[in-house]
C-alpha cells in the first residue's frame, strides 16, 4: 500500500476521533471521580487543568497507537477500512511519531503534579501502548482497555492526596475494569464477524450467546461497586448521583436485555452518561 508521508489536517482530525467523542468521555469521568472522590468535590485548579488536558491528549494518542497496531487488520473490517492509516492517507511512521509526541506532552503536564504522579503517569503510558496489541493474543484485551482508562483515576486520587493507600482509588480502578469489560464487549458485538475472519481475539467472540447476559453482568457489578466508593464517600448528592447512575444502568441493561445484541452499538454510545451522573453527585455535593 501506497501511503501519504504526513496526510492531511482532516485525515488527522479522523484518525484522533475527534469526531466521535465518546472515548473522551469515557476515558475523563474515570479520572474525574479520582479527582473529586480525593477532595470531596473540590479538587485544585491545577489538578483539574493537568487531568483534563492529560485526558485529551492520552486518549488521541490512544486512537493513534492503536490504528498504528491495527493497520493490516483495519483494511479488511468493514467499520475500519477506511481510517487513515488503513486507507494509506497517513504514513504508519507519521503516526507513530504523532503518539510519542502526544506522549511527551502528557508527561510534560504530570511533571508539573509530583514525582509519584510521574512514576504512575509511566505505568500509564504503558497501559496505554500495550492495549491494542493484545487482541492478537487474549480474548479479554477489554480488561485491559479498562486497566488503562482506570489508571486516570488512580494517578488523579495520587495529585490530590499525595499517595494511594486508600481503597478508594482502587475501588474506582476495579469499577472501572468491568465498566470497560460491559460498554466494550457491546461495543465488539458489532466487529464479531470480521474479527472472528482476521483471526484478532474478543470477550464478545469468547463469550458467543452468552455475551449480553455478561456485559448486563458487568454492568451491575460496576455500578455496585460505585456505590461502596458513593456511601463510603458519604454525602446525600454523592448517594442520589449513584442512585441516578444505577437508574441509568438499569434502563440501559434492560434495553439491551429486549433488543439485543443489535443495540450493542447504543448500549456502548450511551454508557458514559451513567459514570457522568456519577460525577455529577460529587459536583453537587461541593456546590451546596
Amino acid at each position: 500500500m501506497q501511503y501519504s508521508p504526513a496526510g492531511s489536517l482532516y485525515d488527522w482530525y479522523k484518525l484522533l476521533r475527534i469526531d466521535r467523542p465518546v472515548g473522551y468521555w469515557l476515558l475523563l469521568w474515570p479520572t474525574l471521580w479520582g479527582l473529586l472522590a480525593a477532595s470531596q468535590g473540590l479538587p485544585t485548579l491545577k489538578n483539574t487543568l493537568v487531568f483534563v488536558c492529560g485526558v485529551l491528549l492520552m486518549r488521541s494518542a490512544g486512537c493513534v497507537i492503536n490504528d498504528f497496531a491495527d493497520r493490516e487488520f483495519d483494511p479488511h473490517v468493514e467499520r475500519t477500512r477506511d481510517r487513515p492509516i488503513a486507507a494509506g492517507r497517513i504514513a504508519p511512521g507519521a503516526a507513530l511519531i504523532g503518539f510519542l509526541l502526544m506522549l511527551l506532552l502528557a508527561l510534560s503536564l504530570v511533571l508539573q503534579v509530583s514525582l509519584l504522579v510521574v512514576e504512575l503517569a509511566v505505568v500509564g503510558a504503558i497501559l496505554a501502548a500495550c492495549y491494542p496489541f493484545l487482541k492478537r493474543y487474549t480474548h479479554f484485551p477489554q480488561a485491559w482497555l479498562g486497566m488503562a482508562f482506570g489508571w486516570g483515576t488512580v494517578m488523579a486520587w495520587a495529585a490530590e492526596r499525595g499517595d494511594v493507600a486508600s481503597p478508594i482509588p482502587w475501588l474506582l480502578f476495579a469499577a472501572n475494569i468491568c465498566w470497560s469489560l460491559s460498554y466494550d464487549t457491546a461495543y465488539a458485538l458489532g466487529d464479531r464477524d470480521d474479527d472472528l475472519n482476521i483471526g484478532v481475539k474478543s470477550t464478545a467472540i469468547w463469550l458467543g450467546a452468552h455475551a449480553v447476559t455478561a456485559i448486563i453482568l458487568l454492568a451491575l457489578l460496576f455500578v455496585v461497586l460505585l456505590g461502596v466508593v458513593a456511601f463510603s464517600s458519604g454525602g446525600f448528592w454523592v448517594g442520589m448521583g449513584w442512585w441516578l447512575a444505577l437508574m441509568l444502568q438499569l434502563l440501559l441493561c434492560g434495553r439491551l436485555m429486549r433488543c439485543g445484541e443489535r443495540w450493542g452499538f447504543s448500549f456502548f454510545l450511551q454508557s458514559h452518561y451513567v459514570g457522568a451522573l456519577f460525577a455529577a453527585g460529587f459536583i453537587i455535593q461541593a456546590m451546596l
